[in-house]
């Protein structure tokens, strides 16, 4: 989960560059529905037909922010997509912002809607939730696409992480102009929240992590996905492959050494923009549909 404070202005030229619709949508009936979940009215919607597929966005993002994203997915998928607690129209309750608790919240999300065993598909915040769902829940989930996220904070570039100490509620003053806020009070239960949001992605920041153990664990083939310009550098995504089982050996004429998981760096993105990025659903699809 990332937001800069210093360069606020570089994200906002970024999200104009892709369309303010990515974030900022005007205030609209809610397409979807709420499952009263761990304390939460969850909020989620569903798309199209087939395999469950559950998505989920970044932070300070919401479903919509994949925009033509999740229509492609939907065209061979039921896809999920969740707004993750105090995120779109997700109410916050009196809890930390916590990877593990939303993981929890997404594995009884898939258990209250039946959906058996699962895709899960997260960005950024939503792919370490996604991870989580994988290590705490591997009865749930079939496949996992993790995309730009790193596993251990200290991989983030050292500019990035003094970034991420200066993001509280005081920001919230200067991110009023920016897609981002208007995104989230045009669909928010409690817009006034926005502060609170900001202080509490902040505290969950500072928190060191490091889940490699848990990701030498994990059961479920994983597609791991990068931006060749991420928040971290691309041997960060290549370590995350190797936990994997990745990387070992060669994968023979036939595909036989291949590893369960996959890899890929994205070229020409960052972390701002892979998740509009067509090319990011054209790679996860073959990956999500080899063996079905």
């Amino acid at each position: 989960m990332h937001l800069p404070h210093r360069n606020f202005s570089l994200l906002v030229l970024c999200l104009v560059a892709l369309g303010t619709q990515a974030f900022a949508q005007p205030k609209q009936k809610a397409p979807g529905s709420y499952a009263k979940i761990n304390g939460l009215e969850l909020y989620y919607e569903v798309h199209g037909k087939g395999r469950p597929l559950v998505l989920l966005h970044g932070g300070l993002g919401s479903t919509s922010m994949f925009g033509d994203n999740l229509k492609a997915l939907a065209k061979h998928y039921k896809v999920i997509a969740v707004d993750l607690q105090g995120h779109g129209r997700t109410a916050d309750i009196d809890r930390p912002l916590s990877v593990e608790l939303m993981a929890d919240d997404v594995a009884a999300l898939i258990q209250h809607l039946k959906l058996g065993r699962a895709d899960v598909f997260g960005y950024s915040l939503g792919g370490g939730v996604a991870l989580l769902v994988g290590v705490r829940h591997p009865e749930l989930v079939n496949k996992l696409v993790i995309v730009s996220t790193a596993f251990r904070r200290n991989a983030y570039y050292p500019e990035i992480l003094a970034q991420q100490g200066q993001v509280n509620e005081g920001a919230a003053e200067m991110m009023k102009q920016t897609p981002m806020y208007q995104g989230y009070v045009a669909i928010a239960p409690r817009p006034q929240d926005f502060p609170k949001l900001l202080t509490k992605i902040g505290e969950a920041m500072k928190q060191d992590f490091d889940f490699s153990k848990q990701i030498a664990s994990l059961q479920a083939p994983t597609l791991v996905m990068a931006a060749d310009a991420d928040l971290f550098p691309p041997s960060h995504a290549v370590e995350f492959f190797g936990l994997l089982g990745g990387g070992k050996r060669d994968g023979g004429w036939d595909g036989a050494g291949r590893p369960k998981s996959r890899l890929a760096i994205l070229p020409g993105l960052t972390h701002y923009n892979v998740f509009a990025s067509p090319l990011m659903v054209s790679v996860a699809l073959p990956f999500l549909q080899e063996g079905t």
